[in-house]
């Protein structure tokens, strides 16, 4: 009886000292998790101010500082896992083990993570331009790691994946400086047309935001039996294009006969 006492107390204590060692890596590995993630967004900061002080694209600076927080919060959770005795070997074997899984069910995470290296590499755009890209139109706010930030005109903020982005056709208005505004107006065959494209090409030329070279172009295209198309090129800086379009539009437009209906 005593013997099995003796054993039982044994028990006892190999029990208690687990639980103790146990509770103690879980307090460890909850430091070491609070502080690798305090760490993570203090690397993440200093890479960004590193980066300004250097003059680097803003996008590189969003991404770096980005990629860096996420790396640092990587190791610190591998870490946090370490202390609590799990071996790092078996769990990379079972990280391998799922590594098709994972490959098959965020492959388009993984294609979004490369699309923002190629962004960053090849520079289709960067911040601050206004880009067409996946039936979107926007300016560009924020290229992460994964995603483009872009703000509509009518300040929406979408969120672009950057692998589809990085794969399909990207419209970049803002890198020449400078865009062609082109106004197609159908115009009656009874109207005095002569007086009307001086009459527009007076208007064009007198906008001060309108270049002088290449100087406005007017000119008749696409006839039909009731009608010619007056087409209007002129050219202007980038960031003044809707204004100026605008004031084109809303000016013009009363001068315009309507075009006879067909019966």
């Amino acid at each position: 009886m005593q013997d099995i006492l003796k054993t039982l107390n044994i028990h006892q204590e190999q029990v208690f000292a687990w639980i103790s060692t146990l509770a103690l890596n879980i307090v460890l590995s909850i430091i070491i998790l609070c502080t690798g993630f305090w760490i993570a967004k203090r690397l993440s900061v200093a890479v960004a101010k590193l980066l300004e002080r250097r003059d680097a694209d803003k996008g590189l600076i969003t991404f770096l500082s980005n990629f860096t927080s996420v790396l640092a919060k990587v190791i610190t959770v591998f870490m946090a896992i370490s202390q609590l005795g799990i071996a790092m070997t078996s769990f990379v074997t079972i990280l391998g083990a799922a590594g098709i899984a994972f490959g098959v069910a965020f492959g388009g995470i993984l294609s979004n993570f490369a699309g923002g290296i190629l962004i960053l590499v090849i520079k289709p755009f960067k911040l601050k331009d206004t880009i067409g890209a996946l039936a979107i139109t926007g300016e560009v706010i924020e290229i992460q790691m994964f995603n483009t930030y872009l703000k509509t005109d009518d300040n929406k903020v979408v969120v672009l994946p950057n692998g589809p982005l990085i794969n399909g056709v990207i419209t970049n208005f803002t890198r020449e400086g400078r865009r062609r505004i082109d106004l197609i107006i159908p115009v009656p065959y009874r109207s005095n047309l002569g007086e009307l494209q001086e009459r527009i090409k007076t208007f064009v030329e007198s906008q001060s935001l309108v270049l002088k070279d290449p100087e406005p172009a007017l000119f008749f295209s696409e006839f039909d039996h009731q009608s010619g198309k007056l087409t209007i090129h002129c050219w202007v800086e980038t960031v003044h294009y809707s204004a100026v379009h605008r004031t084109l539009s809303n000016a013009i437009f009363p001068w315009i006969e309507s075009v006879p209906q067909s019966s």
